[in-house]
Parts: C-alpha cells; structure tokens; sequence
C-alpha cells in the first residue's frame, strides 16, 4: 500500500501519487525520440498522455446539506443491499458498492464527517473487482469512521484486477470532513460502504456517481461529540 503524503492540491491537476508516472513517461519518450526509436517514441507518448490524464484531480463542489453523504468516488453503483452484519461493523447495516474503471477519476474521497478510529488494510488477491467476491478475497484498506452521534460507517477501498496498488493518506485519531481527498486506487478497483440502517439511501443499482458530489444517502445529524483526536485515539 501507498502512504504517500496527500495535500489538497498538487501544483500540477495532477494527483500527486501520479506524478512520479508522468515524469518517467516523459524521460522514456524523450530518450526513445533522441535515439530515433519513433514507433516507440509514439506509443510512449501516447502512454504517457494517458497516464497523466488517468490520474487527473478535479476540484469538486461538494453539494450543501449537512445531513449529505456524497461518493467517495467516480463509478458505477453495482451493490445497494441491506446485511446483517459485515467484516467490519457487527450490526445491521447498508452496503453500497461503487466499481471505477480506468476511464474514471480515481482520487478518492471522504463521504462524510467524523474521526477515524482505525484504518486496517487486508492483503490479499486481485480478482475483478466488479465481482462479489473482491470484497472478502482481494487487497483492500478499510476506514471506520465514527460520527458525531457515535454511528460508525466504513469505507473500504479495494484493489483490482488491474489496479494493485491503493494509495491512503488518512491516519486513525484524524477527523475527516465531507469531501476531502484522502487517497485512491491506481488503474481502477473499488469503493464499499457500509452505513448505519439509520442512512436514507439515495442511490440504485446502475447508477452513475461523481466523487464528492453525489449524494449516496441522508445521515441523521446530531449534536458534534466527536472529541479530540488523542481522546480518539485512546478510545
């Protein structure tokens, strides 16, 4: 897994974990022009150009309404269900699950407020990750998130078959807020969530959703209780 540093913004509308990517096709282009290799040349370019633009970070409007969850990602709704349980949380809850292909913007985002209280990242396999079963068997880091009220959600991302590396910048005890950017998944994968029963779904199977903008669902506000980071982190 990728720790890299995420701040709001590279100077470049590019993600920062990307920009290594992009310098090195720019370097290998380069030096397959300089050695008259066009052919090579051309491919690498055209590699090159695809790659900066896969990792493109828009700025977003996240939509007013503090009661608004919003997707922590570009994709296709492919689960909306309800279980009795989940790896993560031991009461009913709601999954949503959202699959991004390469075409989409993959910077990753968070879908609500509150504090972290643990991040576990689970090695495992890369199957397709439109498939049931990538959420149990394939790589994947997990988010528990309490909120003000002291509900908990999880997000969890999960690698691909393509995409093997996910990136993560949020750490446990650090409060988060609706629409920031707190990591991604290179080259495609996946977003879980698991929300309270309490969360008004607003979305449906084959929907389309844009990260930090569409609204997943309704979450109850309360009174903010959420503490301090160190008493979070003691907890």
């Amino acid at each position: 897994m990728d720790k890299t540093k995420w701040p709001a913004r590279s100077v470049l509308p590019v993600a920062v974990p990307g920009i290594k990517y992009s310098i090195l096709a720019i370097l290998v282009t380069g030096m397959f022009f300089y050695f008259g290799w066009m052919a090579m040349a051309w491919v690498a370019a055209g590699l090159g150009i695809f790659v900066t633009w896969f990792f493109r970070d828009p700025d977003r409007q996240v939509p007013p309404g503090d009661e608004n969850l919003v997707s922590p990602a570009d994709g296709k709704v492919i689960i909306v269900d309800r279980l009795a349980s989940s790896e993560y949380l031991d009461e009913p809850c709601q999954k949503v699950s959202i699959f991004m292909n390469v075409f989409n913007v993959h910077v990753n985002r968070m879908p609500f407020d509150g504090v972290v209280e643990k991040v576990v990242y689970t090695p495992g396999k890369f199957v397709n990750a439109s498939f049931d079963k990538a959420s149990i068997h394939n790589e994947r880091n997990a988010f528990i998130i309490r909120m003000a009220d002291s509900k908990r959600f999880v997000m969890v991302q999960i690698a691909g078959l393509v995409a093997r590396r996910i990136v993560n910048a949020a750490t446990a005890g650090q409060r988060v807020v609706r629409g920031e950017r707190y990591g991604m998944i290179q080259f495609g994968s996946r977003l879980d969530l698991y929300l309270p029963m309490e969360c008004r779904v607003q979305v449906k199977k084959g929907d389309r959703t844009l990260g930090g903008v569409t609204i997943i669902g309704q979450m109850p506000r309360t009174k903010d209780t959420l503490g301090s980071e160190d008493e979070i982190i003691k907890t």
